[in-house]
């Protein structure tokens, strides 16, 4: 199979890697060092479920360089869905699919808009995983799955197929029924914790462990699992139980992907998480208090990140 993968950090990198591995033809689109030290020397996964292991596959950051492919892994941050996905449109051929493992809810919709529906797949992806230097994917911990389907309820013959493909390539995977569900499923713990985790400084397990952070974490929670009910997405009335599950099977010293972006002064998904479930509430008349403040706590320092990623870029 011919694969793309459009974002090589931590979710795009490892996944991709595995599917270079069992022998796949896979482009990695990545940029500046990181890019660089792919072409010199390879794609090397350090990986506590994998062990490590190179691949030395194409990698680019031009587009024009890539022929139409049989599948897109689409796993940039959310910030640059609107830039990026109009470039994937070269790639596709009739039958293309495209699979976004990204964090949010708003992703295939993007994608749907640019692309059109027949291509696109959502998908979730559970895993810590980062860039630990230019050319080297760390992925942390067991716990490395992947859920995916469909954008409306049904498993169709291509999902099935590509789950083989998966699996032969070792990804622990599942597919979902309704993955729109289990999109939001995830997407409410992970609004809540990026959050809350990037206002406090706190790491997962002292957000769990102090009762007062507790709570706004809970009441977070409730609040995006209240915006989904009202959008009529059939989230499982334990969906708040399982994100506390969720959330306790993480490494309990690590933070949010986002808190450590803003810990290092990048571009934060911050919109696309706790803003999104602002967005949706006011539109369905949800009050969202809790997401208010951690929005309001954290918008300056976003846009703070945002404006000096944009002054380096002009230098």
């Amino acid at each position: 199979m011919k694969i793309c993968v459009v974002g090589t950090g931590g979710v795009g990198g490892f996944f991709g890697s595995l599917l270079a591995k069992a022998g796949h033809d896979v482009t990695f689109v990545a940029r500046g060092a990181h890019l660089q030290a792919i072409k010199a020397d390879g794609l090397q996964v350090e990986s506590d479920s994998m062990g490590t292991f190179t691949v030395n596959s194409f990698a680019t950051d031009r587009f024009s360089d890539i022929d139409p492919v049989d599948l897109i892994l689409f796993t940039v941050k959310m910030y640059d869905n609107i830039t990026t996905a109009p470039l994937l449109i070269p790639l596709l051929k009739p039958s293309t699919l495209v699979l976004t493992l990204q964090n949010g809810v708003s992703s295939g919709d993007t994608l749907c808009e640019f692309l059109g529906e027949e291509h696109v797949l959502l998908g979730s992806a559970y895993i810590e995983g980062r860039i630990k230097e230019p050319g080297i994917i760390r992925q942390i911990g067991k716990f490395c799955r992947v859920v995916f389907g469909e954008r409306h309820p049904g498993i169709t013959p291509r999902v099935t197929n590509l789950y083989e493909t998966f699996k032969e390539a070792e990804w622990t995977v599942e597919v979902a029924e309704n993955m729109t569900a289990r999109s939001w499923e995830k997407f409410i713990y992970i609004a809540a914790t990026a959050g809350v985790c990037a206002a406090t400084g706190a790491n997962y397990g002292e957000m769990y462990q102090t009762l007062e952070t507790r709570k706004t974490l809970l009441a977070a929670m409730h609040e995006a699992a209240n915006v989904a009910k009202a959008a009529q997405i059939p989230i499982g009335e334990d969906s708040i139980e399982k994100s506390i599950h969720a959330m306790q099977t993480f490494n309990p010293t690590s933070r949010s992907s986002m808190a450590k972006d803003f810990t290092d002064g990048k571009p934060v998904e911050l919109d696309g998480l706790t803003g999104e479930v602002i967005r949706r509430g006011k539109l369905l008349g949800i009050p969202t208090p809790v997401n208010d403040i951690i929005y309001s706590i954290l918008k300056p320092l976003a846009l703070r990140a945002e404006q000096s990623t944009l002054s380096l870029i002009h230098i």
